[in-house]
């Protein structure tokens, strides 16, 4: 009687804590996973590119002229900025007599993130390819590149930070961050979207590396969708588009051609070609409609064939060297790693491009002449 007593009065747990406990450990082991699901990107992440940093953590502002710029001496396993902010080696100054140095203006498809190293970024390609063709000149370069820069910033860039390098031979690459504005203040005029600048990433995407590719994958998953239904879709006629650029375009020319002796403008290149599958255009598409997810595969072909219209226009009436050949570059993802960014082989087939027009230039020529 007395054992049954005592097992009476022992204490037993009600339902409510039993659920709570079961719940307490599953959450527990749900952050388990997720924390190591994150060391485990970043682990990754940092042995493929050498760093687990956000592309955001490789640049700041230069209070001086109000401008994005990389840090100064970056290195990590890919990139590597000299001592003045450029991606690539260290810049002779005060530039040595006779030297011909070439300056790179453009975006994050100059700058090439996504190479695997220094060495396979196209602007160094060009450079080693001119001094194979003009073995007797003494040539180096300035990468003038910046992910994010339109055609407005890399005028300020060469105003502030390039043209007191003395270049002799300006080559700019522009079209897809201008092009992207233009398509969103048009959308954002028609209600499409909220505002121009396009929705901003969640808190836990600037500290988490896991939901920061989650959250960038669902974006492009979502916007994919909506194309393939013409969802929210941006009607524009492609033949009213890049007016703005071609001021920008035109200013930033008049502008180069007062701080060198060529000036060249290359046409900008896709991997999303007319003539392409639906399923092909769409994965071709992928990252252009994450910025612009009210635009269709087609539609954004028809607006890149714009803006290069707009290049051809500009180069004409400044007499400058259009270098051409986009569609040169295969556009396929041997070349490219998303809608506009370059592999190892496409940046050595843009090289190739570049150079071989540069190499031919009769301008070019009289510059090494000199």
């Amino acid at each position: 009687m007395a054992v049954k007593n005592a097992q009476a009065a022992e204490p037993r747990l009600s339902s409510r804590t039993l659920w709570a406990i079961l719940f307490a450990l599953l959450l527990g082991g749900l952050l388990v996973v997720v924390a190591a699901a994150e060391i485990g990107i970043r682990l990754l992440q940092t042995k493929k590119y050498g760093s687990a940093a956000t592309v955001e953590q490789y640049y700041t502002v230069d209070q001086r002229i109000d401008l994005r710029v990389p840090i100064a001496n970056l290195r990590t396993a890919r990139i590597e900025t000299n001592s003045l902010g450029f991606r690539g080696p260290e810049i002779r100054m005060p530039k040595p007599p006779g030297a011909v140095r070439i300056a790179f203006l453009g975006a994050s498809t100059t700058w090439c993130a996504e190479v695997s190293g220094n060495a396979m970024v196209w602007p160094h390609l060009v450079a080693e390819d001119l001094r194979r063709a003009f073995p007797q000149g003494d040539i180096d370069y300035v990468n003038g590149g910046v992910p994010g820069y339109t055609a407005r910033s890399s005028l300020k860039n060469l105003e502030h930070r390039v043209a007191p390098l003395q270049p002799d031979v300006i080559v700019i690459y522009h079209a897809t961050n201008d092009m992207s504005a233009e398509l969103r203040r048009l959308a954002a005029a028609r209600g499409i979207v909220r505002d121009t600048k396009g929705e901003a990433p969640s808190w836990l995407s600037r500290h988490s590396l896991l939901w920061n590719l989650a959250e960038k994958n669902l974006r492009i998953w979502f916007a994919q969708r909506k194309a393939e239904q013409n969802a929210g879709r941006l009607e524009v006629d492609a033949a009213s588009l890049g007016n703005g650029f071609r001021d920008d375009l035109l200013a930033l020319v008049r502008r180069a051609q007062k701080e060198a002796r060529v000036v060249a403008v290359a046409t900008f290149a896709t991997r999303l070609r007319r003539g392409q599958s639906d399923e092909e255009q769409l994965q071709a598409a992928a990252s252009a409609l994450y910025y612009m997810p009210f635009m269709t595969p087609r539609g954004l072909v028809d607006a890149y064939e714009r803006y290069n219209q707009v290049i051809r226009e500009v180069t004409r009436e400044t007499g400058t060297l259009l270098i051409d050949g986009d569609a040169d570059i295969p556009g396929d993802p041997q070349h490219f790693t998303d809608s506009v960014h370059f592999t190892d082989a496409g940046s050595r087939a843009m090289a190739t491009r570049i150079s071989g027009a540069l190499a031919r230039s009769p301008e070019v020529r009289a510059v090494f002449a000199r």
